[in-house]
Order: structure tokens, then C-alpha cells, then sequence
């Protein structure tokens, strides 16, 4: 695997940096006292999330 297919994973919450690249949320529910203005988001995959029985 290359450095280019490589990905990283983290929070929502951290600020997002210039070698960030794509920034995809993976989950079902909104993260609280986060706007989307401030995720700066590429793309929210609700459905990649698990279920909300797989959660509990």
C-alpha cells in the first residue's frame, strides 16, 4: 500500500489541517455543538455507519 491509499482516522472535533485531504464522517448520528460550517466536510457516509442496534 502507498502513502496515497493510505487514510487516518480521527475525530470531528479536530480542526482540519491542509494535509487532511477528503475528511468523511462514518456515522448515523450528527456529533453535538459541531455546525457542518465547521467540519468542513467532504462527505457524510450515514449509511457505512452502524446500525443503531449495533450501537447499544
Amino acid at each position: 500500500m502507498s502513502a496515497r491509499d493510505a487514510f487516518r482516522v480521527g475525530r470531528v472535533y479536530e480542526p482540519p489541517e491542509p494535509a487532511d485531504g477528503a475528511r468523511v464522517l462514518v456515522d448515523r448520528l450528527w456529533p453535538r455543538g459541531l455546525s457542518k460550517d465547521d467540519a468542513q466536510l467532504t462527505e457524510w457516509c450515514k449509511d457505512a455507519a452502524p446500525s443503531s442496534e449495533l450501537r447499544r
